[in-house]
């Protein structure tokens, strides 16, 4: 049996309760598990000084891979950084990836199955950003690179070969950004040559956001640039339940870090209604990173079979508290 070293990121807000409950299903399940704890985030910063210090860059380099609680992120703060921008540039974990499935609950339209590939590293999240005009002028410059957008996008059609879907739909602005979103359309068409059995769409990105409303159902995998990518996975996961059920991978060459997208959430701290679910499907992706692919089909099964059974938080109009799904989703394991 394999053994892996996982570091955990509890973080701010509810991320330290869903990390907890991500760490006692793993310890369910039958893999020889080594954790570690690093620190990030806001109380991070006011504990040492850094919301990302080295040690947590460190701890993940060397770990098999990465759970990550959520963070705090107040505005205006000196010296304060986002760290999970931070985190993913300097680890340079360029591909986020957002799976968007149908979930066994009346808030779930059927028959959703997308995967949005969102290039993770530079866009509008570049960081290059000033003031001029005495402050009365505010710029951000965004930046595509060659290189960030073929590894992206050749990461994208992989895991579309990889799930055997048969379509990509690449999603950019290149009508008005005709530079940055030219750039990123035209690499596109170059890597799809390589991908014959492998449908290349294209559509402009107030279109995709249109058609994910009109008919989800027509996406299979969606690359995009970082801001777009943001956006548009937000938009898809309330057609499958909400940001309670939302997970995500940040993925590079030798390193990749799982989480949750619904934030810190503070008003539910300690409230026992945080949705432990968008966690384990964070895990369960971790788990198909680790090639564990049988665990996390297990895990996948279990949670479905909560949720299908009414076993939820109130956000999916149940009644149990954060530890007690997870003790049912164990119970199932």
């Amino acid at each position: 049996m394999m053994s892996y070293k996982i570091c955990l990121l509890p973080g701010d807000g509810i991320g330290p309760e869903v990390i907890a409950c991500a760490k006692d299903v793993l310890t369910a399940l039958p893999l020889e598990l080594d954790f570690a704890e690093s620190g990030i985030g806001f109380e991070e910063f006011q504990r040492s000084g850094s919301p990302l210090p080295d040690s947590t860059l460190q701890a993940i380099r060397h770990a098999d891979a990465t759970l990550f609680g959520a963070v705090t992120t107040p505005p205006a703060i000196p010296n304060y950084f986002s760290p999970v921008v931070r985190m993913r540039q300097s680890l340079d974990l360029y591909a986020n990836l957002r799976p968007t499935r149908s979930i066994p609950h009346e808030s779930s339209r059927p028959n959703i199955d997308i995967l949005i590939v969102r290039e993770n590293t530079e866009g509008l999240y570049s960081g290059i950003e000033r003031l001029e005009d005495d402050g009365d002028r505010a710029i951000t410059e965004r930046v595509i690179t060659r290189k960030g957008s073929e590894r992206i996008i050749r990461k994208a059609f992989d895991m579309a070969r990889q799930t055997n879907r048969k379509s990509v739909h690449v999603v950019h602005k290149a009508n008005v950004l005709r530079q940055t979103c030219g750039l990123f359309r035209s690499v596109t068409f170059e890597i799809a040559k390589e991908y014959q059995d492998i449908e290349l769409k294209e559509m402009l990105v107030d279109t995709c956001a249109m058609e994910l409303v009109r008919a989800p159902e027509q996406f299979e995998v969606v690359v995009t640039t970082n801001l777009f990518g943001d956006i548009l996975s937000d938009e898809a996961c309330m057609f499958v339940g909400g940001l309670g059920v939302a997970a995500s991978g940040n993925i590079g060459a030798e390193a990749a870090v799982f989480e949750p997208v619904h934030g810190s959430a503070p008003p539910l701290m300690g409230t026992g209604k945080a949705n432990p679910v968008a966690m384990f499907l964070a895990t369960a992706m971790m788990l198909d990173y680790l090639n564990e692919v049988e665990s996390a089909q297990r895990l996948r099964n279990a949670v479905n079979a909560c949720i299908l059974n009414g076993e939820s938080t109130p956000d999916l109009s149940g009644e149990l508290t954060t530890n007690q799904v997870t003790e049912k989703v164990i119970e199932k394991i």
